[in-house]
């Protein structure tokens, strides 16, 4: 009942298609936004999403280590289930953990290859077998597209859905379609784009090319003090 509720009362699901999920299977998704304004914690607040509707994810970072993705997790899960009693919270975490898978790659050894060979062995010593994957601190501004593409393939080969955080900057314009770089020239490669926009006190979530880009541009926000996803109605 209280996972139910979790989801029920997660703003996330105001971007989710008729299939109840946010991208399909095969699909790119990416948050964007500029350094420190809050990308990790909207990834990790998707993956809790997902978590809670059983759904296996593995999380990669090229950037930081296994404990503090950890720690990201525990500290949006304490912020997210606050309100309710610690015996009703702690049986739901512990479920949630084995669907959670995190890896760590160098930056420069990092490729599609590399990662189907790591998820390959996961599988076939039925250790884990991800449904989604999200993918934090890839470095597009050195990538050419061959490896995003090779990566394309593999999500539709395995049927998952891909996530990504990537960097913008103050001084770079948007493309033609106000897409920011460095998704600018590969927009088609992504099914949904989420920027995450300071407006004074508060960081709007801003869908940019997706199944809920008609939606109210400033339903969602993101919280500073908790860097949990709110909504206009949220309690």
């Amino acid at each position: 009942m209280l996972k139910k509720d979790l989801i029920l009362r997660n703003p996330l699901r105001f971007l989710e298609n008729d299939t109840g999920d946010i991208l399909h299977e095969g699909a790119f998704g990416a948050v964007l936004a500029r350094a420190g304004v809050g990308k990790t914690a909207i990834l990790v607040q998707l993956a809790l999403n997902m978590l809670l509707k059983g759904k296996n994810v593995l999380h990669i970072s090229l950037e930081d280590p296994v404990k503090k993705l950890t720690l990201w997790y525990r500290e949006v899960f304490q912020h997210l289930t606050k309100q309710y009693e610690p015996g009703q919270v702690s049986p739901i975490w512990d479920a949630l953990l084995p669907h959670r898978f995190i890896m760590t790659f160098r930056v420069e050894g990092f490729s599609a290859s590399k990662l189907e060979e790591r998820m390959t062995d996961l599988k076939e010593q039925n250790i884990f077998s991800p449904k989604a994957v999200i993918i934090d601190g890839f470095n597009f501004a050195e990538d050419s597209g061959a490896s995003l593409s090779d990566l394309k393939r593999l999500a539709e080969k395995h049927g998952l859905q891909v996530w990504f955080s990537a960097k913008t900057h103050r001084h770079q314009k948007p493309g033609p379609e106000g897409i920011p770089s460095p998704l600018s020239d590969i927009i088609d490669l992504f099914d949904l784009v989420i920027q995450l926009n300071p407006e004074g006190k508060e960081i709007h979530v801003k869908t940019l090319k997706g199944n809920a880009a008609d939606m109210d541009q400033h339903t969602l926000f993101l919280d500073p003090s908790t860097m949990l996803v709110k909504s206009s109605g949220t309690v």
